[in-house]
């Protein structure tokens, strides 16, 4: 460790080249969305909430019109027993529905997600061809957790000015969401499978005549092979005619309801017997499953589910770019407010414009010339019963903006932990440039953690980030010890003793007990890494980022410490000789920095900067009184920034109040501290001398701790069995233990995203139909409230293998108004106001924005 410090205290150069390495390479891993130009980047992958679920596999087997007992017996039994011998597989589950079977496989937690999935591949691949139906074909899940669904979206018709407008049937939303939608997502980077929810899927519907079979002598399978050959191309031959060659087929792809009713099931006497002989044909919705609503309407809409190991905050993004480069073909049509005119009037404004009167049955207009007159008119012109509605991919569960708040509030953490400490310390050292060195570390050591993470593979999510921000008090601590040892030595010292040998001395009598305490904390954390199954999904992740930041802290102490405190207070070239000279250079860098986002701490800067070049002129009894004003005025002016970043008391209270509750409450803390200091001697004077007296407070505290965790009760239960029964009948004991119940017990804290999960449940065999109309009626009515913005009711289940919901299971998502309009981050936005208080408006009557309001 000496020879450590030694090399970087002398070999500067080096230090500052791999300093700008490890900044460059933190900057490029950084999860934040930074904008870096053309250096490109390669961000640690970014969720808002660790995957707690098991490291399973899932095939899926559609078997469409069978019942649930059949699916049991011929498929999910078969399945379930020639799947138990895929190695590592610990559990397997299944489930057998209307139509379809779903087999989970739950693998041990060490055998690799690629791995199960490619040895289930194998083992669906040498199944024995009679174990299942024929026909009937197991394919593997998607390769996602359930945990990937990140994106949820509904099509909707709106108008130019984004309000909706209807005038789409549910069964061509679902066309365009199956045909054009869905493909387009399934291109982005980072998504495994986007499914269908809602609507109706169009089919041909083939009502077979029981009468007309037996009259015509015709079989059902006879029907059923003449639709399926109906709907197929067959291969020919070659034919050469004059050296050229020419090759024969037979096409007999369905286009419309004529062309599978001419289709021929069997020939009697010369006469061909038709499936419309023996049926009706006609279009209509498929057998669904699953539904979606809107505000008490029903909707179409998809899920967007995010690979497995993908980073989900870029498969968001890049699911928007594609949705953005499909706005423009996906389709628009007039339409035409019935309330507000009649068809006499609508026709009159068409043969005055040259327009199709024509209407089809819904009211719609059928001719193009209605979108043409829109397109060449200014908007204005049209008349009030006139719009368009284009179909717009609406989202209303995004997890991009709970992942940006969580990176927001990590951000937030270390901006306001840089300025605690540069208040800490210059009230409690009164040295400002040390608070700067020490705060340098902070933001250091975070890149660093990053770097760990990206190189351990571990995502940044909630709990990973809160481990960084439980670390940052010890990164602080370690450069208050080693900067104020350093400080203290440098005042003790000889002035002609060379300084960068009064540092590194400095720093070799704290290091190793620096280091010591540091990886104390850590190894308090190693049980963490021991944990299995959820507990240990949930809080590795955490206890790792705690322990990549805490030995970062520890080389950015000993490496980047030591030659930087000698550039701060050591002697270089020229104008730099003085310590007051590099502290100029390097507060201006400093304000200069700061413009960029707080013109308030660049004047402070700047001020420091002035007081400075003032110092040698002032004399001798006025330099400590300047010192002093100077450290005050930082101070000020960072408690001041402290104040309106952090608002404590609420937006809704004014500045000044804000500030004067940061101030008290900085204050008194601070106050404690240093009376703290100066009463310490005689303390300790006093406890040494009266032991046994002193040692009861802690006693006492350690008791009614316990008494708050476990409960009054339980800690002391042993009484009642010495002192008899009848003392917990006493007043006394049964206010303690109403007092002191104990402390609840869940596994996750509470997470708020801005919006509820409804989860009703309707009788399981209740029919599609009244299951979507007790639906309709619960989201109409949760959408009435005032405060809630939509409601989006899933019923059932939506078209992928991750999602085996009943219809009897309803997911309700609530999105209400939050409290403040915030930006993409979470960060409130402010408005501008009058001299009353009162919002001001533009001319389109939207708020506009001041960061000063």
């Amino acid at each position: 460790m000496k020879a450590l410090i030694h090399f970087c205290l002398h070999q500067k150069l080096v230090v500052l080249l791999l300093l700008a390495f490890f900044i460059a390479w933190g900057v490029r891993v950084a999860p934040f969305d930074w904008d870096t130009g053309d250096y490109q980047r390669d961000p640690v992958a970014v969720d808002a909430i660790p995957d707690l679920g098991d490291n399973q596999q899932i095939v899926y087997t559609d078997w469409p019109g069978r019942s649930p007992q059949d699916i049991e017996d011929q498929v999910t039994y078969p399945l379930t027993v020639a799947l138990l011998v895929v190695p590592s597989v610990k559990e397997v589950r299944s489930y057998s529905m209307f139509g379809s079977s779903y087999v989970y496989l739950i693998f041990e937690e060490d055998a690799g997600f690629d791995w199960s999935r490619a040895k289930v591949l194998e083992k669906l691949n040498s199944l024995p061809s009679d174990l299942i139906p024929e026909g009937v074909t197991p394919a593997l899940g998607p390769e996602a957790t359930g945990l990937g669904q990140i994106f949820w979206y509904v099509l909707e018709g709106r108008d130019p000015d984004g309000n909706p407008a209807g005038g789409w049937d549910l069964d061509e939303l679902r066309a365009i969401q199956d045909w054009q939608v869905r493909y387009t997502l399934l291109a982005a980077e980072g998504v495994a499978e986007v499914a269908s929810v809602g609507g109706y899927e169009r089919q041909y519907q083939v009502d077979v005549d029981p009468n007309r079979l037996r009259a015509h002598e015709v079989t059902l399978a006879q029907v059923v092979d003449a639709v399926r050959k109906s709907n197929q191309e067959i291969g020919a031959r070659n034919l050469a005619v004059n050296g050229v060659e020419y090759f024969l087929r037979g096409t007999g792809y369905i286009e419309s309801i004529d062309d599978l009713s001419r289709a021929v099931v069997t020939v009697r006497d010369n006469v061909p017997i038709t499936v419309g002989d023996v049926a009706s044909v006609q279009l209509g919705p498929a057998l669904r499953r699953g539904a979606l609503d809107l505000n008490g309407a029903d909707a179409v809409g998809g899920v967007v589910v995010a690979r497995y190991g993908a980073n989900p905050l870029e498969a968001i993004k890049a699911s928007k770019r594609k949705m953005a480069d499909i706005e423009s073909a996906l389709p628009i049509r007039p339409v035409i407010d019935w309330e507000q005119t009649s068809p006499d009037e609508a026709r009159e404004f068409a043969a005055s414009h040259g327009i199709d009167p024509a209407f089809d049955d819904a009211g719609l207009p059928v001719d193009e010339s209605w979108l043409d007159y829109t397109r060449r008119t200014d908007r204005a012109d049209w008349p009030d019963w006139l719009t368009t509605s284009k179909v717009t991919i609406v989202p209303f569960y995004d997890r991009s903006k709970l992942i940006d708040e969580t990176l927001n509030t990590l951000d937030e953490a270390l901006f306001q932990q840089v300025l605690v400490t540069i208040i800490v310390v210059v009230v409690m050292v009164l040295h400002f440039r040390s608070s700067l060195l020490i705060s340098s570390m902070l933001p250091l050591a975070v890149l660093i953690t990053f770097i760990a993470m990206k190189l351990a593979n571990v995502p940044a999510n909630i709990v990973a980030l809160s481990g960084i921000a439980i670390a940052i008090g010890t990164v602080v601590d370690v450069g208050i010890v080693l900067t104020e040892n350093i400080l203290k030595h440098l005042d003790e010292a000889d002035p002609d003793e060379p300084r960068i040998t009064v540092i590194q001395r400095a720093v070799n009598e704290v290091s190793g007990a620096v280091t010591t305490s540091v990886l104390t904390t850590v190894v308090s954390f190693l049980p963490v890494f021991t944990m299995t199954g959820e507990e240990g999904r949930l809080f590795k992740p955490l206890a790792f980022t705690k322990t990549f930041a805490l030995l970062a802290s520890i080389v950015v102490a000993l490496t980047i410490i030591p030659p930087a405190a000698h550039l701060l207070f050591g002697s270089i070239p020229k104008f730099l000789r003085s310590r007051r000279g590099l502290s100029m250079v390097l507060l201006g860098v400093a304000a200069l920095i700061s413009l960029s986002f707080s013109w308030l701490l660049a004047l402070a800067f700047a001020a420091f900067i002035g007081g400075m070049l003032l110092e040698p002129h002032i004399h001798k009894g006025g330099r400590r009184t300047t010192i002093m004003l100077l450290n005050a005025a930082a101070a000020i002016s960072v408690l001041v920034l402290l104040t309106l970043d952090w608002m404590p008391l609420g937006l809704d209270r004014n500045g000044l109040m804000n500030g004067v509750f940061v101030v008290l409450v900085v204050g008194l803390l601070l106050l404690a501290f240093k009376g703290f200091e100066v009463i310490y001697p005689s303390l300790l004077r006093w406890c040494l001398a009266h032991k046994a007296m002193f040692l009861s407070l802690p006693i006492a505290l350690l008791a009614v701790a316990f008494c708050i965790w476990l409960g009054f009760p339980k800690v002391f239960a042993f009484i009642p069995k010495i002192a008899g029964d009848g003392i917990s009948e006493t007043r006394l004991w049964r206010s303690a233990a109403e007092k002191f119940p104990g402390l609840g017990r869940e596994f996750r804290p509470a997470l708020d995203e801005g919006s509820f999960l409804l989860m009703p449940t309707i009788s399981p065999h209740a029919s599609m139909d009244e299951a979507m109309e007790s639906l309709r009626q619960l989201d109409a009515a949760v959408a009435a409230i005032p405060e809630v913005s939509q409601v989006v009711g899933k019923i059932g289940r939506v078209g992928s293998p991750l999602d085996p919901a009943p219809i009897s299971m309803v997911e309700t998502v609530i999105n209400y108004h939050p409290e403040y309009k915030s930006d993409a981050k979470g960060r409130v936005l402010r408005f501008e106001t009058d001299k009353e208080g009162n919002f001001i408006y533009d001319k389109r009557g939207q708020l506009i924005e001041d960061p000063d309001g």
